[in-house]
């Protein structure tokens, strides 16, 4: 009756699918699902179907987390091959619903600590407009982190390449070539950002997806020239593709999807493919063309305004501002203002003064990557995200660490912003360093650093990483990751001491009430069945007492009384569950006699249960017990007949240790 073995270590995403859709309920039990860099993200209609216990358990699984919604960890590449077999396997693409008759069913089982985790923290966390926000900004950029990652690396060779052509240290028409490829092939990506953003808004918030992709297109003003251009109502100027930014297009989405959900209920169902999608883009057409974007046209003329003052009045003050305020201004789409003021510096001056100090937003936010990284370094896709995104984030592209790491946590990326200005502080206060030329920031832009003051762009480099990672260390971490932080510190700890159990020790268990007797593999749950929680036995109780099955320390006990764990006195891990689906009763029919840390004695009363209650909510009866931690267990061997009657307290088992 031992554990089986693991046939095979290879990597099998198609089984590796499989079982994910297994204990998370059964593809019916899956409303959506979708990919990020690091793991899969379902969201589950019942919580109480997930088996996490048994998701660890999954080759090739890293780890589970289970809160709002249900992420199992694969790791970086191998994620996108599991996502794809679970498409295949619903017959849907990521990010649809699945239909209710999908797939094979899942069975209820055991995830006592995951589930008492789960809410106790979300008994801690207080619900906020905010925090929703957020996390919806992070469903929409968190499935571009692989596609920023992989543009971003090609973009920063193709800087440090185009950098190093200016600065005339290389020269020659095969590398202006290399740098022409590379640019398209990650233009690809930055270009046509707005429209990816708009896809993966719009399936965050309900709206068809082709129809924010569109959405976000309109802000390209694809077919504008400037023989005839689009007229800004209020000031009569022309607008300037790009205007409104990444913001502007996130809001313009969010309103599609009020409006086409609105017109759904309204157009006729005969029409309503037709009439819908137009009047849908139609009207958010032109509320981005003569609202959003000349908002934001009247709010960079006055930041222009602003920025002016800010020059004039110089030193570290400037730097300090205009470090802090560039990445806002990027995400609002007005950074397209300086371009023409870069370009008058250097032809007055022979660089431009400006470049290197907006440079040091992104060494802040680099710097606020690392503070993350150390603060949060148990949570597994945080530190794959920025380990990812870092390298980009050093060769001058941002965007990776602001969309997949700082913003979606909200706090961290104003601290960057405060780091990036202490950078900028620095290099205003030395003064005269300047670009030659325009480029991209980070380490890439050395080269064009004019006089020899590059040892002064490096050094306000430095400042902006330090200060990134001061100010987010200590003042930038969300107080209910670093909760998350402290519970996963607590999980880590109790399984370093789980696996100390005592070497060639035999260890028996008791038959836990009277009744009649099976191995476990004879359950009723297949969960249970197939030994993924454990082996040991199961009984049909014949009374309502129930005793402790081995000598230990009670160290869990279900929110809902319907199980408990005991870690015996030479380390086993024992579960005993109490009926089949009983967490559905709320802990109604039981009477837990014991407490959490309590020491008890093979053969103590630790519950008392009402199993007619239980029998008229149509509920099996079956009780568990089994030693989870089977990795320190050689054999299990049941010492009755299979379905004998035994009493309360009878040896009815014993587990040889390895």
């Amino acid at each position: 009756m031992g554990e089986p073995a693991m046939a095979s270590n290879k990597f099998d995403a198609a089984k590796i699918a499989e079982e994910i859709y297994k204990n998370a309920g059964g593809l019916e039990n899956v409303l959506t699902f979708n990919n990020c860099m690091t793991r899969v993200r379902l969201n589950i209609k019942d919580d109480s179907l997930v088996d996490t216990a048994a998701l660890k358990k999954i080759p090739g699984v890293l780890g589970v987390v289970h809160d709002e919604e249900l992420q199992v960890v694969i790791g970086p590449g191998k994620v996108n091959k599991v996502a794809a077999e679970m498409a295949k396997m619903s017959g849907t693409k990521l990010g649809e619903q699945l239909p209710d008759n999908a797939g094979f069913s899942g069975k209820k089982a055991v995830a006592e600590k995951a589930a008492r985790i789960k809410e106790q923290t979300k008994a801690k966390q207080k619900p906020s407009k905010f925090k929703t926000i957020l996390k919806d900004i992070s469903n929409i950029f968190v499935p571009m982190i692989p596609a920023f990652v992989g543009s971003g690396l090609i973009a920063g060779i193709a800087a440090i390449l185009s950098n190093l052509l200016t600065s005339k240290t290389i020269s020659g028409t095969e590398w202006t070539q290399i740098v022409l490829v590379l640019n398209v092939i990650k233009n690809g990506m930055f270009t046509y950002l707005v429209i990816y953003t708009g896809i993966n808004a719009a399936r965050v918030w309900g709206a068809t997806p082709t129809l924010g992709g569109v959405t976000g297109a309109v802000t390209l003003l694809t077919g504008m020239t400037p023989d005839a251009p689009i007229k800004n109502l209020f000031t009569g100027q022309a607008l300037v593709a790009g205007q409104g930014g990444i913001i502007g297009v996130i809001f313009a989405v969010w309103m599609l999807s009020v409006l086409e959900k609105k017109l759904h209920k309204i157009i006729p169902d005969s029409i309503d493919i037709i009439i819908t999608p137009m009047i849908a883009l139609l009207v958010l057409g032109l509320a981005e063309i003569f609202l959003i974007m000349p908002l934001a046209g009247f709010v960079s003329d006055g930041l222009v305004g602003s920025l002016k003052w800010v020059l004039n009045v110089g030193g570290a003050f400037s730097g300090f501002v205009l470090g802090a305020a560039f990445l806002p201004m990027v995400m609002l789409g007005l950074h397209q203002i300086l371009t023409p003021i870069h370009v008058q510096m250097i032809q007055q001056l022979g660089y431009t003064p400006l470049l290197p100090i907006l440079a040091m937003a992104g060494g802040g936010q680099v710097g606020a990557a690392f503070a993350l990284w150390v603060r949060l370094r148990r949570d597994k896709e945080m530190t794959e995200m920025i380990k990812g995104a870092l390298p980009v984030g050093i060769l001058g592209i941002g965007e990776p660490l602001i969309y997949g790491v700082t913003l979606p946590l909200g706090r961290p990326f104003i601290t960057a912003c405060l780091g990036g200005g202490i950078g900028g502080a620095v290099i205003g206060w030395i003064g005269h360093v300047g670009a030659i030329a325009i480029g991209p920031s980070g380490l890439p832009l050395i080269p064009l650093i004019a006089n020899g003051y590059w040892w002064a762009y490096v050094l306000g480099l430095l400042a902006a990483y330090l200060g990134g990672f001061i100010i987010t260390y200590f003042w930038g971490i969300p107080k209910d990751r670093l909760a998350q932080q402290k519970q996963l510190a607590d999980e880590f700890k109790d399984a370093a001491i789980e696996p100390q159990v005592k070497e060639n020790v035999k260890e028996t268990l008791t038959a836990l009430t009277d009744g009649k007797i099976q191995g476990v593999e004879y359950a009723s749950d297949k969960a249970f069945a197939s030994k993924k929680l454990g082996d040991g036995y199961v009984i049909v109780p014949a009374s309502n007492k129930i005793y402790a099955p081995v000598s230990g320390t009670v160290s869990s006990i279900f929110p809902t009384k319907h199980a408990l764990g005991i870690t015996s006195d030479d380390g086993f891990e024992i579960l005993i569950h109490l009926g089949i689906d009983t967490v559905s009763l709320k802990g109604t029919p039981f009477d837990i006699r014991v407490r959490e840390g309590q020491h008890v004695s093979a053969g103590i009363l630790v519950a008392v249960v009402d199993w007619s209650a239980v029998e008229q909510m149509n509920k099996s009866t079956e009780t568990m017990v089994v030693v989870t931690n089977m990795d320190a267990v050689k054999r299990l061997i049941l010492k009755v007949s299979s379905n004998q009657s035994v009493n309360a307290k009878d040896e009815v088992a014993e587990v040889i240790t390895r």
